[in-house]
């Protein structure tokens, strides 16, 4: 992680340093599709239940605003193939964004 050019993939924010992070990315998915997508998967009622109410009360999104700046935080739809390809490209575009202004500025 020192060297930088690292992601992470978790499901908490209390981990990792802040210092860690230049984005943080906060899936969110619709309550209905979530429920499908859990159950679908074979998870209990009591866990389905665990999260699709953690979704609706945004807790993932609510920690990771606290825990790490609130302009690296940037949360994204999570509900079909159409959101996963535009995440992608979205992040991509992101990260070579800040790539060449680490150049611009003399880092890395």
């Amino acid at each position: 992680m020192g060297e930088g050019g690292c992601v992470v993939d978790h499901h908490g924010c209390d981990f990792f340093p802040e210092r860690w992070f230049d984005l943080v990315i906060v899936l969110q998915a619709n309550n209905t599709e979530l429920y499908d997508r859990l159950q679908k998967r074979g998870y209990t009622a009591k866990k389905i239940s665990e999260n699709v109410e953690c979704e609706i009360m945004m807790v993932v999104l609510e920690e990771a605003s606290e825990s790490y700046q609130p302009e690296i935080v940037k949360p994204m739809s999570s509900d079909n193939t159409d959101d996963l390809e535009r995440n992608v490209a979205t992040i991509v575009e992101w990260v070579r964004g800040m790539m060449a202004a680490a150049v611009v500025g003399g880092q890395r």
